[in-house]
């Protein structure tokens, strides 16, 4: 297999396309990766797990991270020197549970502003407070109160905003195979986690609707799923593993149901549930890097991708040959991109709103990165056939503008357009930061 990203140098020198006007261009990270300062919030499901010997691998946690929360002013400097329209950061749950945690937000909010940079807050991206368990349905009650709490402080500068980020991860990971926090290995006995995640969502809509918002959407993952060959049980394999990190997601909130044989495997009131999950969204936000293939089961625990995938499991992941791959091992594929998002319009038709790509982006190392610049070029082409055909893509966000405590993975796994020196906290932009910058200043 291909390890390393091949540069093509006309592509990469080729003016990318033009987009709509009012395209939103962004980049995004998440609180619990970049900001430390873990003394001044409470604790969360991942400060627990990361101190749990060989839950990370590199044995790291996330105390100091990239230090964002004493920083931030430099980070939004950075921000308004890459040029770029909006930032998705997320706020930390824990955080704002603290006494003086929403006084940080109020302080980046209105550095954000200042610099011309349009905050875009996502308000669940995986740490959870301690004291709370998405296994039980209350804590989306305690969601919704957070939000409210959230919007009153900075609704006046916020416009766009971000209910939950991967539902789909949090439960797979976090609460199935054990892998993230609060590292549950439950299987299927999973699926609440993820119904009351949903449900968090409408709640947090009609929080946020109450408070005045108008632009509300998520941030789903999503990927085509390529069954491992057209033999049958590779072909149920890959239909039931797009089920569970597709369809599971998207179809309560776009359809107002669950995917059949799945509604009835939910906690509580199903129907009156659905019909809050079901809210109407301004956008649907969508984090790609790539496809999976998958096959039936083949009888083996495998490690893939940093995930170890049981036996156990009705499907089996496997490599996907003949292309390019990050440093992380995920493969490249950004045509798949183009037919993800003419799929989704294809299924959900009138019901699916604009989208926003509220993740895109790659892990690879050192600071000239041709290969991020390839990943990015290549993905972002992508993007841009989809609109061509059809698709209302309304805005990207690259993952991430910072190096960062990239979870169970630790520190081993750089995905930013600026290197961060862990020990010394200097940030330097890498060379794909300098290429963005001149595409979004083409774009205009």
């Amino acid at each position: 297999m291909i390890r390393r990203m091949a540069i093509d140098e006309r592509g990469a020198t080729r003016p990318i396309p033009r987009f709509p006007d009012g395209f939103l261009w962004g980049v995004s990270t998440s609180a619990h990766q970049i900001e430390g300062a873990v003394d001044e919030r409470e604790r969360s499901v991942w400060d627990a797990f990361t101190a749990e010997p060989g839950r990370v691998k590199d044995g790291s946690t996330a105390e100091v991270a990239c230090d964002h929360y004493h920083r931030y002013r430099e980070d939004v400097a950075l921000l308004a020197g890459l040029g770029v329209g909006a930032y998705r950061f997320s706020v930390s749950w824990p955080r704002v549970n603290s006494p003086k945690g929403l006084d940080f937000y109020d302080r980046l909010v209105d550095e954000l502003c200042a610099a011309g940079v349009r905050p875009v807050p996502t308000l669940f991206h995986w740490d959870l407070p301690l004291t709370l368990d998405w296994l039980e349905r209350d804590t989306a009650a305690r969601f919704a109160e957070y939000v409210s709490v959230v919007a009153e402080r900075l609704g006046d500068r916020v416009q766009k905003w971000i209910t939950l980020n991967e539902p789909a991860e949090h439960t797979l990971l976090g609460h199935a195979l054990g892998t993230h926090a609060p590292g549950g290995q439950l299987l299927f006995d999973a699926l609440p986690v993820a119904h009351h995640q949903l449900l968090a969502h409408g709640l947090a809509v009609r929080a946020l609707r109450a408070a005045g918002a108008t632009d509300i959407g998520i941030a789903n993952s999503h990927g085509p799923t390529w069954p491992a060959s057209r033999e049958q049980p590779d072909l149920e394999a890959a239909d039931f593993y797009d089920l569970l990190l597709n369809r599971l997601f998207a179809d309560p909130l776009l359809l107002g149901q669950y995917p059949d044989g799945i509604g009835e495997l939910m906690p509580g009131d199903i129907e009156s549930d659905l019909k809050v999950i079901a809210e109407p969204i301004d956008f649907y936000g969508i984090n790609y890097y790539a496809p999976t293939r998958v096959g039936a089961p083949q009888g083996t625990e495998i490690d893939f991708g940093g995930v170890t995938m049981p036996a156990e499991l009705p499907f089996s992941v496997r490599e996907i040959e003949g292309v390019p791959t990050t440093d992380f091992g995920w493969p490249v594929v950004p045509e798949a991109l183009t037919a993800l998002l003419t799929g989704f319009r294809e299924r959900y038709g009138d019901r699916l709103p604009p989208v926003v790509i509220t993740e895109n982006g790659c892990s690879y190392e050192g600071v000239d990165d041709q290969e991020r610049i390839a990943y990015l070029d290549g993905h972002i082409r992508a993007l841009h056939r989809a609109v061509e055909a059809g698709v209302d893509v309304r805005g990207y966000f690259v993952w991430s503008l910072l190096d960062n405590f990239e979870w169970a993975e630790g520190y081993a796994r750089r995905f930013g357009l600026v290197h961060v020196d862990y020990e010394t906290q200097t940030r330097t932009p890498k060379t794909s930061y300098g290429w963005l910058r001149d595409v979004l200043r083409a774009q205009g």
